[in-house]
């Protein structure tokens, strides 16, 4: 496909940190499991360059990831191969659990890809990389057999060499201020493997406020939909900081602390924690699990039984498929109607700050995904997971956006506010901002995403209707 003025653009202006998203559709990488920040980097690393792939570079790929990408069949040949003395270079994620207790007290490295659960590590490896210890790591490993393993794992982890992306915040909002903001808004969708052509502005805001977790500390979501609207897909491929759940069983040991263990739970470990398709999740101890949610929800705070505790500032999103009528619109009334039960109790919903409308947004088809320049998923995560710690936002748009009434409610007003930072920080990181599109482009959607949440706790809850029903709000532009 011939590159246009946009993709040309983003080449000159990121140089490396740039990617042709069109590689790694054509390189047959996503039928063997790994998410796109992984492998954009291994097409990096093997065949650089933009356009479509050639045969011969294909054939490269597929060569190296049949010798180092082994598929979840294939976890006995590695041990296989271990068992025979070999040293077997492959490559996965690797997550190191520190087990303390009277009989056993090391540390661990799990390999789920490989079936591998309790290999030994070196201790250098975890000082030289502590994300190990937290949401872990994508990266090559190098495995041996230790046959001398006296009640320990003969499998040891002996080398590891992780992906890396290298942010400078300062040089990233310098670089976006080189866009105009349609251009922007286009490097970004790209940047997410979507084709910014298909969608309409309002699909293209809704999409974008998919990301709004990774910008903005404690920012919970939900977003209801129908199938194929592809909810979970940025999730899954844009950082290893984000865990997406789907399918199996959620307890409070997962999700907040193991407290015979003492291993912090997701919530813990992760900046965004991603709850797919909740209808069909299993959730062990509902009541205990909404009880811990309310008050991390709340205050950021992490605790079970009073026996741990710990602050956390991950995003919590519940995605959830809904049906449609004829004009596309949601037939249930309310709209969380579909969720369990426990999860449509007001004060829970309460503490979320918005409700995406994915209904909004079309399903997508071949023609929806990305073939032109964007940024490398790797790099896109961590530069937006950097922007988290820019509080500068938060504190303008607490001053700037004030919500006006006579019955105001104060979770409404944080949570336009917050909602609006976070889209500030997507679409305008420089700070350079009209006020006319501050208000289409972060307010508006701000308050949208918020009054959803509002009209559902006042359709659940008669308390919540002696405030106004609708959310307004005034700016105070300097």
């Amino acid at each position: 496909m011939q590159q246009t003025d946009l993709d040309s653009k983003v080449l000159r202006v990121f140089g490396k940190l740039a990617f042709d998203k069109q590689r790694l559709r054509t390189s047959q990488l996503g039928k063997r499991g790994v998410p796109a920040y992984v492998g954009e980097w291994l097409l990096d690393e093997l065949v650089p360059g933009t356009g479509e792939l050639t045969a011969e570079d294909t054939a490269k790929v597929l060569q190296w990831a049949d010798r180092y990408l082994p598929r979840p069949e294939e976890a006995n040949i590695i041990k296989n191969r271990l068992l025979n003395g070999e040293t077997v270079k492959v490559l996965t994620s690797v997550q190191v659990d520190v087990v303390l207790n009277r009989n056993r007290q090391e540390r661990v490295a799990k390999m789920s890809l490989l079936q591998i659960l309790d290999a030994q590590i070196a201790d250098g490896l975890v000082e030289m990389y502590p994300d190990l210890l937290n949401q872990g790591l994508w990266g090559v490993v190098e495995l041996v057999r230790v046959p001398e393993a006296s009640g320990e794992s003969p499998i040891a982890v002996v080398n590891f060499k992780p992906m890396q992306a290298t942010v400078n915040l300062d040089l990233f909002k310098e670089k976006r201020s080189k866009f105009s903001l349609s251009e922007w808004m286009d490097v970004l969708l790209t940047s997410m493997g979507y084709n910014p052509s298909v969608f309409a502005e309002s699909e293209k805001i809704l999409l974008l406020c998919r990301l709004l977790p990774l910008v903005q500390k404690n920012m919970h979501l939900i977003e209801l939909a129908p199938k194929g609207t592809g909810k979970s897909y940025i999730y899954e491929n844009i950082s290893p900081q984000v865990r997406l759940v789907s399918g199996g069983n959620v307890s409070p040991a997962v999700l907040f602390v193991n407290n015979a263990t003492g291993q912090w739970g997701l919530l813990a470990r992760y900046k965004v924690v991603v709850l797919d398709e909740v209808q069909t999740l299993k959730f062990e101890k509902p009541q205990e699990i909404i009880g811990g949610l309310k008050g991390f929800l709340a205050n950021g705070r992490l605790t079970r039984g009073g026996l741990h505790e710990t602050a956390s500032d991950c995003g919590l999103v519940l995605l959830a498929n809904i049906k449609l009528d004829a004009q596309q619109r949601p037939l249930a009334s309310p709209l969380v109607k579909e969720l369990p039960d426990f999860l449509r109790e007001p004060a829970f919903l309460d503490r979320i700050r918005g409700l995406l409308p994915g209904w909004r947004i079309r399903k997508l088809s071949s023609e929806c995904f990305a073939a032109g320049i964007g940024l490398k998923s790797d790099f896109l995560g961590d530069a937006l997971l950097a922007l988290r710690e820019d509080l500068s936002f938060d504190e303008w748009c607490g001053r700037t956006v004030q919500l006006i009434g006579e019955k105001r409610y104060k979770r409404n007003e944080d949570a336009v506010q917050a909602i609006a930072s976070g889209l500030m920080k997507l679409l305008f990181p420089h700070g350079e901002v009209s006020r006319e599109d501050f208000e289409h482009y972060c307010v508006r959607p701000a308050q949208m995403l918020r009054q959803f949440i509002w009209e559902e706790l006042q359709a659940l809850d008669a308390e919540y209707r002696q405030y106004e029903s609708e959310i307004r709000y005034e700016i105070l532009w300097d």
